[in-house]
Order: structure tokens, then C-alpha cells, then sequence
């Protein structure tokens, strides 16, 4: 039956991957526009061809619709805490302290979007670190459009550990029937092992982007001067999460390696280690370069205290061991069996992301002598930044959500993602080192998370390996890391990230910038596993 899968079948598995790249990236069509396209397309695709009910169309929009809420609260909440921060001026001082560290806003890219990323994405995942990484870029000069571009594509080696493991431990933990807590250790450390070699050139990668697209002079050599201190930024990341991988298991390497990265990273910046003998202080656009701020009136600690507030937060409430967790899960909304379908939705609010950032808000203007009308004011732009993408998440997530719950069907079929994963595993199973990275990057492209793509498709994985003779544990480490490179233009997250920076309308733009970087993690992991393990 999988490889008799018909035309108009498989056209009907591609119409939401080829309809957003046609629509986004090739016809330029803002997202408001394309992902209502995109829907259509899909529903349609679901209702002849697949033949899914009509009530279970709409319970899977409806689902779409309340985790779209879900994602603009997060959103939302990433947005005020920038807001508030500019309202008390502790930006400024932020942007000062960096020009102690380094005036450099390639040295600044790997400090921010790399290594705090890493850190923010082994505290949260689930898009935080693009969420806080972007904005604050931003802040510090970079523009809307690199800025969001750099935080997604550095937003992916860590992804493997995000929020203290959720992919390994959930995503390969309960994608497959009976594996062990131990094995799923071993292939994540599989996955660490070749993403040492694999990372080792994604913030010099990140660099040269910035240079040769965002920065004033346009030039290639600008980023490639960097390449001893960008790739001495990836070992000082993943080098360590390999050895807290390998020593306590799949939660900490990425919390612990982007720490223990900052730790290098900042004091080899400050010191002049590694860079160019000249620093180039202006590489951003000169159109966006920023007045003179006044003088800081925060002290550097006050300043940063809100993101070390949140980080810890984000922290202690994301691990099992402490009460926190099941305290904030402890409130949730959940409507079961919507609309007489199998399809269930749960919300906890107080454990999103969202709810933390806003808390944090309101404890900055507290520590930062804030007022109420500035906090007043920072509520108001940024619900106000957040209406032009409603439309675009409230298409684009149902869309997804209605891909994903297509296996309810009276056309016999699995759900649209296993049956074009099945059809492709069919047909190439001979280069399925080459082709496993890419399902999972797949996975990741249309769920927005990679933790959906490894519980999706491990199962999957894991036969094809065993008939195509692979060892199932590399290839199931191939698709952790094609997750990973997934996340780069992820549609939710693109537009997710868009939004927080007000860049409405750009995000084909976007998946134009972080498509080759994506490419590049999913070929290169496969070449590292080819040469390491086969």
C-alpha cells in the first residue's frame, strides 16, 4: 500500500511544504496572505483526497487556533520584557556592556544569539530563545531582519537538549515502544558526537551572513577575519554539552555547555583573544546606526537582572526534581474529545514561557524604578506589535495541526506526514544516510518543534534503518539533528520571531536566508555519520 500511494495522494502530502515555499519564499507573498492560502490548499487536500471528515477539519482548527493563543502569549510576553527594558533605559547600559566586552557585533552574535541562545534553549525551547535572542539584537543595533535570521539559525545545535531534554527524553523516549532511558542516553550522545564536527563552522556561518547581508561593508573576508574566535565559539559550546551529555545524560548540555560557553567566550572577547588586531565598530547598516545614548543611569547588574531572572526561572520551573514544575502544571485548561472527535487539546498557562517573561516584566520595572505609565506603555506597543501576525499564526498553525491529525480518515490512509515519510523511505532507503536528517528536518518545518518531528517519526526511522541494515541508533541520532536544522524555517517560529521584531511580511525572507544553512546541518551531519560510523 505505501509505495502504491497515487499521485494525486502524494501531491496531497506535499501541498503544505510546496505551498509555503511557492507562496512565502518563491512568490514573496507576505505570511498573512500565504498561510490562509496555505490552509485552504491543505483543508482541501485533507477533505477529497484523504477524505477526512468535515467535524474532524474543524476540531483541528479549532486545536490550531487555541495553540496559536498559546504561542502569542510567549510571544507576547518576549516583546513586553524588551519593552520595559527600553521604558527603564537598562538597554542602553545593556548596549554599553557590550562595548566593554566588545564593540564588535560579530563577536556580539555569538555572545547573544549562540551562546545565550543555547543557554535560553536548554531552559525553554519551544522558541524562547529566538523570542529574546532577536529582540535584544535589536536593541543592541543589529537590524530587525538579521537579527531574527542569525537567532534561528543558531537556534539549532542546542535544540538536541531543549527544555532540559524535552526532545531526547520525550521526542525519542515515547516516539519508540519500549526503549530505555540508557539508550536513549547513547543516541543522543551519537547526536552530540557528530554535532561537534557539524557545528563547528554554524557561527562562523552565522557570521559571514552578517557580514556579507546585514552589515555596511557586504564583505566575505569581514566574517572569514573572525573564523578563529566564531569557531572557538562552537567548541566552547558544544565540547562541553558533549561532556555533560556523556557524564549526567540528555538535560543539561545545553543549559551547562551554553553557560560554561559564556564563561570562555566573554573573558577571551574582553581580553582581545583570538580576534582581528582591527575592530571594526561599525558593520551594521549606517541608516540604522543609533544616536549616542544618554549616559546609563542602571548599574550593569540591574541592568541584565531581568534575563538572569527569567533564565532562572525558566530554569527551576523546567526541572522534575523541584515542586515548581507540577505547581504551575497544576493549572490547566483541557477540552477533551472536541466535537465528539479524538482529537484533545490541554493549556497550562502559568507554565508557558509567556507567563514567566510577563512576571519578570513587572518585577523589572520593580528593581529598575520603573513607573506604572511605563509599564502601561510597554503593555500597549507590544499587544499593538503583536495584531499583524494573528492572521498569519491563526492559518499557519491550524494548518499544521490539520496535516498532523489527518490519519483519522475513511480512505484507510495514515496521517499525511507518515504517509510521505513512508513513501519517501520506500523509494530511498539506499541513501537513507543521506535522507534521515532531512525527515527530520522535515518534521520540524511543518510541526514547529523538534520534539513533535522525533515523537512523529522515530518509529519510522527506526524501521527503515533495520530493513535498510543501518544501525537503528545513528539514524535516530540523524533525525534528532535534522530536527534540529528544521528549526531554522520552522513556519510557526519564523513567524513567531518575525512578529517579536515587528518584521511583518518578511518572513519568506526569511526561510530565504536560513534555507542553505539548514541544508548544510542535514548534509553535513550525514557525511560526519557516514565517515564516523558506516
Amino acid at each position: 500500500m505505501l509505495s502504491a500511494m497515487t499521485l494525486i495522494q502524494l501531491i496531497t502530502t506535499l501541498i503544505p511544504v510546496l505551498s509555503v515555499f511557492i507562496l512565502l519564499v518563491h512568490l514573496r507573498l507576505p505570511a498573512k496572505h500565504a498561510m490562509p492560502l496555505s490552509l485552504a490548499a491543505t483543508a482541501l487536500g485533507a477533505f477529497f483526497v484523504w477524505q477526512v471528515p468535515a467535524l474532524h477539519m474543524l476540531a483541528a482548527t479549532l486545536e490550531g487556533v487555541i495553540l496559536t493563543l498559546t504561542i502569542l502569549w510567549i510571544v507576547f510576553g518576549a516583546v513586553l520584557l524588551l519593552k520595559v527594558l527600553q521604558q527603564t533605559g537598562a538597554t542602553t547600559t545593556i548596549k554599553q556592556g557590550f562595548g566593554q566586552i566588545s564593540p564588535d557585533k560579530r563577536v556580539q552574535l555569538i555572545i547573544v544569539a549562540w551562546l545565550f541562545g543555547s543557554f535560553l534553549e536548554g531552559a525553554a525551547g519551544f522558541g524562547t530563545p529566538a523570542a529574546i535572542a532577536a529582540p535584544l539584537m535589536v536593541a543592541l543595533g543589529f537590524s530587525p531582519l538579521g537579527a531574527v535570521v542569525l537567532a534561528l539559525i543558531a537556534d539549532s545545535s542546542a535544540v538536541s537538549f531543549g527544555a532540559v531534554g524535552t526532545p531526547a527524553i520525550v521526542g525519542i523516549g515515547q516516539g519508540i515502544v519500549g526503549i530505555s532511558s540508557a539508550q536513549v542516553a547513547h543516541i543522543a550522545l551519537i547526536a552530540i558526537s557528530i554535532d561537534i564536527f557539524v557545528a563547528a563552522l554554524l557561527p562562523l556561518m552565522m557570521v559571514l551572513i552578517y557580514c556579507r547581508f546585514f552589515s555596511e561593508s557586504c564583505q566575505w573576508r569581514d566574517g572569514f577575519a573572525l573564523a578563529p574566535f566564531a569557531i572557538a565559539g562552537a567548541f566552547a559550546f558544544t565540547l562541553p554539552a558533549y561532556c555533560v551529555a556523556w557524564l549526567f545524560g540528555p538535560e543539561f548540555p545545553s543549559i551547562l555547555g551554553g553557560l560554561i560557553g559564556l564563561c570562555i567566550i566573554c573573558p577571551l572577547a574582553k581580553k582581545g583573544m583570538l580576534l582581528p588586531a582591527s575592530i571594526n565598530r561599525n558593520l551594521e547598516p549606517s541608516h540604522l546606526q543609533v544616536a549616542q545614548d544618554k549616559s546609563a543611569s542602571l548599574s550593569l547588574l540591574k541592568a541584565w537582572a531581568p534575563y538572569l531572572i527569567v533564565a532562572l526561572l525558566l530554569v527551576l520551573t523546567r526541572l522534575p526534581e523541584l515542586p515548581f514544575k507540577a505547581w504551575l502544571q497544576s493549572i490547566e485548561f483541557e477540552w477533551q474529545a472536541m466535537l465528539g472527535t479524538t482529537i484533545s487539546v490541554r493549556i497550562m498557562p502559568l507554565y508557558l514561557p509567556g507567563s514567566l517573561f510577563i512576571i519578570t516584566a513587572a518585577i523589572a520595572i520593580w528593581l529598575q524604578r520603573g513607573t506604572p505609565s511605563q509599564f502601561a506603555s510597554a503593555l500597549k506597543n507590544s499587544a499593538t506589535m503583536l495584531l499583524p501576525s494573528l492572521v498569519s499564526l491563526c492559518a499557519a498553525v491550524p494548518m499544521v495541526r490539520l496535516f498532523l491529525q489527518s490519519d483519522s480518515n475513511s480512505a484507510g490512509l495514515p496521517a499525511m506526514p507518515i504517509a510521505l515519510a513512508n513513501w519517501v523511505g520506500t523509494h530511498l532507503s539506499d541513501v537513507w544516510i543521506i535522507i534521515a536528517p532531512l525527515v527530520g528536518a522535515l518534521g520540524s518545518f511543518i510541526a514547529g518543534s523538534a520534539t513533535f518531528s522525533n515523537l512523529m517519526f522515530d518509529s519510522f526511522q527506526y524501521s527503515v534503518a533495520t530493513d535498510a541494515h543501518l544501525e537503528p541508533s545513528l539514524v535516530l541520532a540523524l533525525q534528532m539533528l535534522g530536527a534540529n536544522a528544521g528549526n531554522m524555517i520552522a513556519v510557526v517560529n519564523v513567524v513567531a520571531a518575525a512578529s517579536v521584531v515587528g518584521l511583518h511580511g518578511r518572513e519568506g525572507e526569511i526561510i530565504r536566508y536560513t534555507l542553505l544553512p539548514m541544508l548544510y546541518y542535514c548534509l553535513c551531519a550525514s557525511a560526519v555519520a557516514w565517515l564516523m560510523f558506516v
